[in-house]
């Protein structure tokens, strides 16, 4: 089962205040993008981007459309909460060694995507924000992740 997420993005109050709410999961840590990955992710990361005064780069899906022109830096993901295996996929101009990455989604289950794109960005890696974190809490410790909810949280409103 999939949750419907299409209300976080009708309702003008929650989408105002969504992108400083995540931003300020990581003010501290001073990230200089955020990288998240498609689809909601594309809807998410440009709010905390623009919340934080920092640029956007997008993590596309292996296979998911045609092929992008630029030199690519990839990502294998483990079994999602779906247990599908995935690639992630960068433009390799769009970051820096200097980079500080901050990753950003509407939704953690299994820390799977976390995991692949802190690959990619070794020491520059500053955590991961989402919207909901469902993941055990030594896989979000582990991982850096910071969620504005947990599966609790939804289980009992």
């Amino acid at each position: 089962m999939v949750s419907d997420r299409s209300g976080w993005w009708r309702d003008p109050v929650i989408l105002t205040g969504l992108g400083d709410a995540l931003a300020a999961l990581f003010r501290a840590e001073r990230p200089t993008v955020v990288v998240s990955p498609e689809v909601t992710g594309f809807l998410v990361g440009p709010l905390v981007a623009r919340a934080l005064g920092v640029g956007f780069v997008e993590a596309y899906r292996a296979g998911a459309r045609r092929a992008i022109a630029e030199p690519m830096i990839w990502a294998d993901v483990p079994a999602d909460h779906r247990g599908e295996r995935r690639r992630l996929g960068i433009r390799r101009a769009l970051l820096t060694p200097a980079d500080r990455v901050l990753v950003v989604d509407d939704w953690a289950a299994t820390g799977a995507q976390a995991r692949a794109l802190r690959g990619l960005f070794g020491a520059g890696y500053a955590g991961t924000a989402v919207i909901v974190d469902e993941c055990p809490p030594a896989v979000s410790a582990e991982l850096t992740i910071r969620g504005l909810l947990t599966g609790a949280d939804l289980e009992n409103p």
